[in-house]
C-alpha cells in the first residue's frame, strides 16, 4: 500500500471514530433489538392476505407483539393501493418512476370499541429507474418494488403504532 492510500485510510478511520464519539455523546444509537418498540398483541382484520399484512405479521412477531384472535386491540388494514408517477421528460428508454404504496389503518380497543386511529392513511414511496421498452425486466423490477414497498409500509405502520401513548401502558 502506498503512502497516499495509507493516509487516506487513516484519515477515514479517524473521521469515523470522531463521528461515533460525537453521536454517542448526544444519545444516538443504531437501530437494533434494544430499540425495537414494545407493542401489545393485535387482532388483524381487513385485508389480511396482502403482502403488507403478511409483512406486518412477520415484523410484529419479530418484535414480540404478534397477531392472534381475541387480542385486546383490533388492527384493521385496507387493501393497499400502488400509485406510479413517471418523472422526467417523456421519451423512449429508461426513466425514473416514483412508486407510492398507501393504505388506511384503524386501531380499535376491543373492550370499549374506542378508536385510537380511525382510517389513518399510511404510505411510503420509492424511486426506481425502469426501461419501459424492456417488458420482461420491467415486470421483475415492479415485483421487487412491490416487495420493498410492502416491507417499508409494514415498518411505517409499526412506527406509527409505537408513537401511540395508549399502547405504552
Amino acid at each position: 500500500m502506498n503512502r497516499r492510500a495509507f493516509l487516506a485510510k487513516s484519515a477515514l478511520t479517524v473521521s469515523i471514530a470522531a463521528s461515533m464519539a460525537v453521536l454517542s455523546g448526544c444519545g444516538f444509537r443504531l437501530r437494533g433489538s434494544s430499540s425495537q418498540p414494545k407493542l401489545p398483541v393485535f387482532t388483524l382484520e381487513g385485508d389480511t392476505r396482502s403482502d403488507v399484512a403478511q409483512s406486518l405479521q412477520t415484523q410484529l412477531a419479530g418484535i414480540g407483539a404478534g397477531v392472534r384472535e381475541n387480542a385486546p386491540w383490533r388492527l384493521t388494514l385496507d387493501t393497499p393501493a400502488l400509485f406510479e408517477r413517471r418523472l422526467g421528460a417523456a421519451g423512449r428508454g429508461s426513466r425514473e418512476h416514483e412508486f407510492t404504496l398507501s393504505t388506511h389503518v384503524s386501531l380499535q380497543q376491543r373492550s370499549n370499541n374506542a378508536y385510537v386511529l380511525n382510517s389513518e392513511q399510511v404510505n411510503t414511496s420509492i424511486r426506481q429507474r425502469i426501461n419501459d421498452d424492456d417488458l420482461l425486466n420491467r415486470d421483475v423490477l415492479m415485483s421487487e418494488v412491490r416487495g420493498e414497498l410492502s416491507l417499508q409500509l409494514a415498518q411505517r405502520i409499526i412506527e406509527r403504532l409505537a408513537t401511540l401513548e395508549v399502547l405504552r401502558a
